[in-house]
């Protein structure tokens, strides 16, 4: 069981694009450590959390585990970097663990800081999109979904952007996730289906063309980058705090402190394991 961790900040994350991306399943298997093979189609959004921790020591240890030739957090296809050192197969952060005493006398290790990451998982039909749309303000992260095996939904992902872009806050940190990986891979025997439609590279390309932070391919099925992909966006959050971006105080920012979180509190469990739609909206789904 986890005890519950104190969090410094709560920031909002929001899970879009086309239905059937696997949003909700990537949503459960951070929050939950599961992977549900069917779920009934998002209606309006769904809410999950959970506490992650951020900038060093964390941060610093993370660096360490990559590769020489790969920087912090980049997305790779061999076994042995896609999950780091420590991380659970299921695709969850390890839980943090303390600093080991620093050497100098004069200058201890910086305390550890935590982050509660509200997820904010949205429809993805067009017949929800209207009422999709009002969940993006106040989003300071968001994680554009598509679906590696069916190429349509990776030519919706610029209209998802632009939605995205009118509506949030100006400095909102977006990450392109391109879902499913496990069909992209043969078995053992080289015989099995690669259902791949969307390449890497065109993936990548697109992401820099649009300003986008970065590009991850994953897998809720399996957990394959599922962490990294949310943990990126948290660290990119966190340099923004610490650059002054956000007004802790304005519950309009996308980011906020202890003494304006939901709930009221600084203290939560680092998992919420029950995922809950909104008053409009169902409950489950797997988009």
């Amino acid at each position: 069981m986890s005890s519950s961790l104190p969090w410094d900040y709560i920031a909002k994350l929001v899970c879009i694009g086309d239905s059937g991306c696997g949003k909700s399943s990537l949503t459960i298997r951070l929050c939950e450590g599961r992977f549900v093979t069917h779920h009934d189609v998002t209606i309006g959004v769904e809410f999950g959390s959970r506490i992650v921790p951020v900038g060093p020591p964390h941060s610093d240890s993370q660096e360490q585990q990559q590769p020489a030739s790969l920087p912090s957090f980049t997305d790779s296809t061999d076994p042995a970097t896609s999950i780091p050192n420590g991380t659970s197969s299921s695709g969850l952060p390890p839980p943090p663990i303390a600093a080991k005493p620093s050497t100098s006398t004069s200058e201890p290790p910086p305390p550890q800081k935590h982050m509660k990451l509200s997820l904010w998982d949205t429809a993805g039909q067009e017949t929800y999109k209207s009422v999709t749309r009002s969940y993006f303000r106040g989003a300071s992260g968001a994680l554009l979904v598509f679906d590696l095996s069916r190429k349509q939904t990776f030519e919706h992902v610029t209209d998802w952007l632009n939605d995205l872009r009118a509506i949030a806050e100006p400095d909102i940190v977006v990450i392109l996730v391109g879902n499913k990986a496990d069909l992209t891979e043969q078995n053992e025997e080289g015989d099995g289906q690669n259902k791949r439609e969307v390449t890497r590279k065109e993936a990548e390309e697109w992401a820099r063309k649009n300003g986008v932070l970065e590009y991850v391919e994953t897998s809720a099925k399996s957990g394959e980058n599922v962490e990294k992909a949310f943990m990126r966006v948290a660290e990119r959050i966190y340099q923004n705090i610490q650059a002054g971006k956000y007004d802790l105080n304005d519950r309009r920012s996308g980011v906020k402190g202890p003494s304006a979180g939901l709930g009221g509190g600084g203290t939560g469990g680092g998992t919420n394991v029950k995922l809950t739609g909104d008053k409009a909206g169902g409950y489950g789904g797997c988009c």
